[in-house]
């Protein structure tokens, strides 16, 4: 699947080209819905404000900031944290392309998590007043931003039940098996992928220390069921992988 060169990677590109444009982003199938004509698309185009560019390890926003914008993921990852009451971080999920950041804030009007960039990343800014006068006018956009929601309140299920009910060993199979999926959705190989976030931030995500992810990455490497270089992992075995997330089969 051919992806979108940014445009400052166009020779000759304009003003007019860097504008973020909804209908040209290769993203915009996963964090826009399918089914808007073209004048409702250039609706959505003229709300969308500027591409804000993120270097690695740079803050999007930060816990306690005024709510303005929902984030349009365009290119890159990222990681959203809360702090306990210990003071220490606690990752709260790892975000990628074709995804919405900021909506923790909707309801209190100030972000209750921050955004880090894993990568050099991307987003376009979208004024949340501005689009949700545009939800009020297109039930299409509005049916989908609402399964927006409901796909981020399952999302947070899932990491109660990761962490509550699940051993280590299913953690970190369930965690290589939702971004397998995830990356498939957006036309990369479920089963090749780099690793954009340390091993140090997943055991924190997963409730584990960066000991028990190493020996699980070695678990795994000598069962077969993946293989590492660096970054780059590949799933050797996604149906056992898939069995053990389910518990319904065990790494020796």
């Amino acid at each position: 699947m051919i992806r979108e060169l940014p445009a400052l990677l166009i020779p000759g590109a304009t003003i007019e080209v860097l504008k973020a444009s909804c209908a040209s982003c290769s993203m915009h199938q996963l964090c826009l819905p399918m089914g808007l004509d073209n004048n409702d698309m250039e609706r959505l185009d003229e709300i969308i404000g500027r591409r804000r560019k993120v270097a690695r390890g740079a803050t999007l926003f930060r816990i306690g900031d005024s709510f303005q914008n929902l984030y349009a993921i365009r290119l890159g990852h990222f990681k959203t944290y809360q702090v306990n009451r210990a003071g220490a971080e606690q990752i709260t999920g790892f975000q990628m392309a074709g995804e919405l950041l900021g909506m923790d804030a909707i309801s209190a009007d100030q972000h209750h998590c921050s955004a880090i960039a894993l990568e050099d990343s991307e987003v376009c800014e979208i004024p949340f007043g501005t689009l949700q006068q545009l939800l009020g006018e297109m039930p299409t956009l509005l049916r989908h931003f609402h399964r927006m929601m409901s796909q981020e309140i399952t999302r947070e299920q899932s990491v109660m039940l990761l962490l509550g009910n699940m051993q280590a060993t299913q953690r970190f199979a369930a965690f290589l098996v939702n971004l397998s999926s995830r990356y498939e959705a957006r036309g990369y190989s479920p089963n090749t992928f780099q690793l954009r976030m340390s091993r140090e931030e997943i055991g924190n995500y997963l409730g584990l220390t960066i000991e028990s992810i190493s020996r699980l990455l070695s678990k795994f490497k000598k069962e077969g069921l993946v293989r590492v270089s660096n970054r780059e992992i590949e799933l050797l075995n996604p149906p056992l992988l898939k069995a053990i997330t389910a518990g319904t089969e065990t790494c020796a």
